[in-house]
């Protein structure tokens, strides 16, 4: 399997405090890694490493074989997609956060594409016009990933995403990374979620910014 990142001494201070320490991790294309360690450990700010968010005090991250400095921003965004905990709609319809992805790569909108990627996470057309005022949390979150997804990326990089959903939300969230992994993406999640770290079969664990056995 070809690797899609190889991190090499990666690590990131903010002043006198280090937060990830000499980090050594290949990762495979395709995989569905689960980054699990204690709140504070630095699981985030390293995957905002990889996302090419922050940058790290020193080592370096290659993306196919390439540092990720030496991508264009735009470019390497649309190829290394992050979720974030709180999913943040914006416009002020749903429309206006489906419409974005075409945008920007100066696509015209899809109608139909959209309608099929929001029935894969059960919700139908009618969502399209919907004022971004008047979904739920669980569809906002589904929405904000499936404006990550309607173009599918190489890596989906998601923080928590399922925190605070309930039990349908998160089955819902799951069914759809896990059809989106086996399609071929690579995803690489942050949770505390019980079930979630039990479900995994992938997983490193960060602790005090120190990688552990892997």
């Amino acid at each position: 399997m070809e690797k899609i990142f190889e991190v090499k001494n990666l690590s990131y201070q903010v002043g006198e405090t280090k937060i990830l320490k000499d980090i050594n991790l290949e990762i495979e294309q395709g995989k569905y890694l689960t980054v699990v360690g204690p709140s504070g450990s630095g699981k985030s700010t390293f995957m905002r490493i990889l996302a090419s968010m922050i940058s790290a005090t020193t080592g370096e991250v290659l993306f196919h074989g390439k540092d990720i400095a030496t991508f264009e921003p735009t470019e390497y965004r649309q190829k290394v997609s992050y979720a974030f905990q709180q999913p943040t709609l914006f416009g002020k319809t749903v429309r206006d956060n489906l419409a974005f992805p075409f945008e920007v790569r100066k696509q015209e909108f899809d109608e139909a594409k959209v309608i099929k990627y929001l029935e894969m996470v059960n919700l139908n057309q009618d969502y399209i016009d919907k004022s971004v005022n008047d979904v739920s949390g669980g569809e906002k979150q589904r929405i904000a990933l499936l404006r990550n997804l309607l173009f599918q990326p190489e890596v989906l990089i998601t923080d928590e995403v399922t925190a605070g959903l309930d039990t349908e939300n998160k089955a819902i969230v799951h069914k759809m990374l896990n059809e989106f992994n086996e399609r071929g993406l690579t995803i690489l999640r942050v949770t505390h979620d019980e079930s979630e770290i039990e479900a995994s079969t992938d997983k490193i664990t960060i602790k005090n910014g120190v990688l552990q056995n892997v």
